[in-house]
């Protein structure tokens, strides 16, 4: 079963930018697809963007188009969320993901989850 371990969250000002890690391990967590999501207080956990780990593949939502992206560095089994103009309203404990089926947002149907990392916004 797959590991993941995210750091990189933060305080940032709006319009400012924040890269968080989500380091995986495990023999088999290359055969996943992956999911960063993100909870706001009150808020269902949503997702924000999928990816294979394997590379390739990558959807974002809405609401992050064209400011949330994916990068990965195979060597270190890491995958890497660049979020540039920040949002107030992209303050939220985000996680990293992984599972077998790509794109859903069901959070049931993800079998590993990082601890999350916090990701504050001031305007």
């Amino acid at each position: 079963q797959a590991q993941l371990i995210e750091s990189g969250g933060g305080l940032v000002q709006a319009g400012g930018s924040l890269r968080l890690s989500c380091a995986a391990s495990g023999r088999t967590f290359r055969s996943k697809f992956g999911g960063w999501f993100r909870q706001a207080p009150g808020k269902e956990r949503e997702l924000v963007v999928a990816f294979t780990w394997s590379g390739g593949t990558t959807s974002v939502t809405d609401s992050v188009k064209g400011r949330f992206t994916i990068s990965r560095d195979n060597a270190k089994n890491t995958v890497f969320l660049q979020m540039n103009s920040l949002k107030p309203e992209d303050t939220a404990v985000y996680y990293c993901a992984a599972g077998n089926i790509y794109g859903t947002p069901k959070v049931e149907l993800y079998d590993a989850w990082g601890q999350g990392t916090q990701v504050t916004v001031s305007s």
